[in-house]
């Protein structure tokens, strides 16, 4: 192959939350650099935290993501309660479960239709795919919307949620709302088991690669919540939410102004795929009932799997919040009382996109002295890289550019990552020796 640079551009993609840049170059038929570079603007989260009274981090931190608010609350407010030893109610974590719920079922069902989707099925957008598929988009946003519905009955609205608080809820929500979102939930179980059903019938990429599965574990429940949940790899650790940071090293590296993360020096992999990989027993019956008649299997080592396991957990959300809520009778009080203590505070929670941890200083006043957030796309990052590396080099580096780049795109776009609320995505460099 003769040496050449080749500059792609893609302004404006929108099935991507993000900015950045892929730069590839290839020596000798392989790639001898790769680098995702992230062009995230600085947050400045953590530091707006500090100085913070703890009970006001909750409505801080559900503006970090439109998406995801609901995984930021609760990690947050996990990690007070744990370090002001305050017992909530059965009512109270039962609700949290079912509020926590909505956010997947929403966000899983815009990526899979809106994102993800098209690639599968080869098509540029998802208004484009809409033509030959409306009845299966009309679907996928019906559920987005039971999704938001839910996080709005809880929450007071569906985008930066402002119902929780440390202790609880602010406000009861009234037993009529419920039974009548209840039987629409209920109406939408079909949807969800034909969702995962098509899914799983996906022509998908004979990609099988080696990675390490992260993820919260409750020995009865598939994980959402952090209670009575330890953080469980495939490489066999089993580990306290506090002793994270032990384990899990992030970096800064020069072509990304996102923190690439590392378990035991490597990169591994958060969300619905290592959940579904490491807590498939959890499962209600008729979710696995509709996963044993494909042709997939789990645990699974093929990242195209990801969409599989989103619809998986779509299913699952409808049928857990349907328990939760079906007999549904209001408390006397949405709230328990908290009683703030100096001391470090860490909090863990499944977001849709994978594993949010928590840590935070507070005195003896309940203000935020130190806070750091570690989100699930920066726990990706070094996996994406690690994929794309192993997926073109798979592929074949003797395709045009086009071909790559496309195919980079589907790579990123499996993880669903969060860069930030941006719509662009990559610009790909390819330097051939």
């Amino acid at each position: 192959m003769s040496d050449r640079t080749i500059n792609i551009n893609v302004p404006v993609l929108a099935r991507v939350e993000g900015e950045g840049a892929l730069d590839i170059r290839v020596e000798d038929g392989r790639i001898t650099d790769l680098k995702l570079r992230i062009f995230e603007p600085p947050r400045l989260f953590e530091k707006l935290l500090e100085g913070r009274h703890y009970s006001e981090v909750p409505d801080i931190v559900t503006r970090i993501c439109g998406i995801c608010p609901v995984a930021y609350q609760m990690s947050a407010v996990y990690a007070f309660e744990a370090l002001f030893a305050t017992q909530i109610t059965p009512w109270i974590d039962a609700m949290r479960r079912a509020y926590y719920c909505g956010e997947w079922i929403e966000s899983h069902a815009l990526h899979i239709h809106l994102l993800a989707l098209p690639d599968f099925l080869g098509y540029s957008s998802a208004p484009e795919m809409a033509k030959q598929f409306p009845d299966e988009v009309r679907r996928g946003l019906k559920l987005q919307g039971l999704g938001n519905e839910l996080i709005k009955l809880f929450g007071a609205r569906s985008v930066n949620p402002v119902g929780v608080k440390v202790g609880g809820f602010h406000k009861v929500p009234n037993e009529t709302s419920v039974a009548a979102l209840v039987e629409r939930l209920r109406s939408a179980l079909p949807d969800a088991k034909g969702l995962l059903e098509w899914v799983a019938t996906l022509n998908f990429p004979d990609r099988t690669q080696k990675f390490v599965s992260v993820t919260l574990q409750n020995p009865v429940e598939y994980p959402i919540n952090m209670l009575d949940t330890t953080l469980v790899t495939s490489a066999g650790h089993n580990l306290e939410i506090n002793a994270f940071e032990a384990y899990f090293k992030e970096s800064q590296i020069p072509h990304s102004t996102a923190l690439h993360s590392h378990l035991d020096g490597s990169p591994y992999l958060v969300g619905p795929l290592a959940r579904l990989n490491l807590n498939y027993e959890q499962l209600h019956d008729e979710i696995k009932a509709s996963l044993s008649n494909t042709k997939i299997s789990f645990p699974s080592d093929n990242p195209y799997h990801n969409i599989v396991a989103r619809a998986a957990e779509i299913y699952y959300s409808l049928l857990e919040a349907v328990r939760l809520l079906e007999d549904y009778t209001s408390p006397a009080t949405a709230a328990v009382e908290v009683t703030p203590k100096a001391g470090s505070a860490y909090g863990c929670s499944e977001a849709p996109r994978g594993t949010l941890w928590h840590r935070y200083e507070v005195n003896d006043d309940g203000i935020i002295t130190f806070a750091r957030l570690v989100p699930p796309t920066s726990q990706n990052q070094a996996r994406i890289e690690e994929d794309l590396r192993l997926s073109l080099e798979a592929l074949g580096l003797d395709n045009d550019e086009v071909t790559l780049r496309q195919h980079a795109e589907q790579v990123i776009r499996n993880y669903d990552p969060c860069i930030s609320c941006a719509t662009h995505f990559i610009d790909l460099t390819v330097t051939r020796n």
